[in-house]
């Protein structure tokens, strides 16, 4: 009753209830730092998850500095991500935008900035003491739009790339901020007579695991995602503090469905809720799921006690229900199903080689289709059945291949300095999207919780592209993940969310 008295008081006497703070996305606060003759601003929105930002400010250099800061406070590790590009022409060539972290908001605080210029120059600056003079390490990198700059103790790196690209990366260390910081992203217009705006899109504060994580045991909160593969925007649908993964796009493009703590889930797209599975006695589900090609039936990997914690395939109704077992052996792990419904392939662990198989899906006799020593894994029928696509270490690092539904014709599709797993086909047959990680990971190991790219390759082969630069690994990609329209791709990101 107080509430609608409240309100017709306000109704009549002209007046309006407390004015509500614009929304300013993952930041907690915005204003000018130092001196700005016109004051700054930021809008956020939220519907495209965009940030605009207008800045004034002479310039960021030397002892002090004049911008205009989106801010959040943050301690401990981070990496801090977004797409970035000036709005127009601009007046100076050395108008920034970009990252700053600082110890405080006062104009001659210790800072490291990741800072990129009107006319492409990108740099890694920073001020060491309060007062000091500014010091800078170059990226060999011009112009570009995707920006990255992590904290990992007293040590930042700066990573760029213009999108599409690899990124190259350029550090400090020995930088002592504090382990409480403001973080957030700026605009300075280098001249304090006019106004720069810049957006920044794709912007993400990752708070990455700690030192003393245990793998399968810890987990960090999950971002599930899509994707939109032409333009790379991406849009966070949920977030949990749990370990989501493995998001499967459901055949009518109506729902996701996706594995957490060994249960699967499916989560509608319309009103963004996830409802559980029934998989009967199927409780420790691994992300290791597929759904048949007529969207019917869902292929799990289920871990029991009755086959000493092995991991076996069975297939479920999509709609949950008993159940039905198919390979005999395990571990086996299912990664895809035939376009006419009749097998299964998957990866099992046979006398200790990880290969290929093949098997009818009502379970009978399976068929190794590779026979290279090391690690084979990730088969995916594509959509016309005449190729099965997989992951091998037999090159030396992990590599795309491809090979015909009865093991012939293997051919290596990628041959670079990344460990590249889990090629997806696209609907249409045109495209792949895979899995890359950086080389300093072991070829035979796909871990939780590292940087990785999400990259986009012909079928027939030729030069990936990223679409994606994020934090995850297990979990982020391993099944089919295309949308039915071959539009956009569903993955999961991961973050400490406590």
């Amino acid at each position: 009753m107080r509430t609608w008295t409240l309100l017709l008081l306000a109704i009549a006497t002209g007046g309006a209830g407390p004015a509500q703070e614009p929304s300013l996305g993952v930041f907690d606060g915005h204003g000018d730092v130092g001196r700005t003759r016109n004051p700054g601003s930021v809008v956020y929105d939220a519907v495209h998850d965009v940030y605009t930002i207008h800045g004034a400010g002479a310039n960021m250099w030397a002892d002090h500095d004049d911008f205009h800061f989106a801010w959040k406070r943050l301690q401990g590790n981070f990496i801090l991500t977004a797409r970035a590009q000036f709005t127009g022409a601009g007046v100076e060539p050395h108008r920034k935008l970009g990252w700053t972290v600082r110890s405080t908001r006062a104009t001659d605080a210790p800072h490291v900035t990741a800072a990129v210029h009107g006319d492409g120059l990108v740099a890694l600056q920073f001020r060491r003491t309060a007062g000091g003079l500014t010091e800078e390490v170059r990226s060999p990198v011009t112009a570009p739009d995707v920006i990255q700059l992590e904290r990992a103790g007293n040590r930042y790196t700066l990573s760029v790339a213009r999108f599409g690209d690899t990124l190259a990366t350029v550090s400090v260390a020995d930088l002592t901020l504090g382990d409480q910081v403001y973080v957030g992203l700026f605009v300075c217009a280098h001249n304090d007579s006019v106004v720069e705006q810049a957006t920044f899109r794709d912007v993400r504060i990752t708070v990455p695991a700690r030192a003393d994580l245990v793998p399968y045991r810890d987990y960090l909160g999950s971002n599930l995602e899509i994707l939109d593969v032409a333009t790379g925007d991406r849009t966070i649908l949920y977030r949990s503090p749990t370990s989501l993964q493995a998001p499967n796009w459901t055949r009518d493009g109506s729902a996701l469905i996706y594995n957490s703590q060994g249960l699967l889930y499916r989560f509608d797209l319309t009103d963004r809720r996830p409802v559980g599975v029934n998989t009967g006695f199927a409780t420790s589900n691994n992300n290791d799921h597929v759904l048949s090609f007529d969207g019917r039936t869902l292929g799990i990997s289920n871990h029991s006690a009755a086959d000493h914690d092995a991991s076996i395939v069975y297939t479920v109704p999509v709609g949950g229900g008993t159940p039905r077992r198919v390979t005999a052996l395990g571990p086996s792990y299912l990664h895809g199903w035939s376009p006419d419904g009749k097998f299964l392939v998957y990866t099992g662990e046979r006398g200790g080689e990880f290969d290929v198989y093949r098997i009818p899906v009502d379970g009978g006799e399976e068929t190794r289709l590779t026979t290279a020593p090391g690690l084979d894994d990730g088969p995916e029928y594509s959509p016309d059945g005449a190729y099965i696509y997989f992951n091998s270490v037999r090159s030396g690092t992990m590599q795309l291949w491809r090979m015909r539904p009865d093991g012939s014709a293997q051919q290596q599709l990628t041959q670079d300095r990344y460990n590249n797993w889990f090629p997806h086909v696209s609907p249409d047959g045109r495209w792949i999207v895979f899995l890359s990680f950086m080389p300093d990971v072991a070829p035979s190991d796909h871990p939780f919780y590292k940087p990785i790219y999400l990259r986009l390759m012909p079928t027939a082969g030729g030069s990936p592209r990223v679409i994606a630069y994020l934090y995850g690994g297990q979990g982020t990609i391993n099944v089919p993940s295309w949308s039915p329209d071959s539009r956009r791709v569903a993955f999961v990101s991961n973050t400490d969310q406590r």
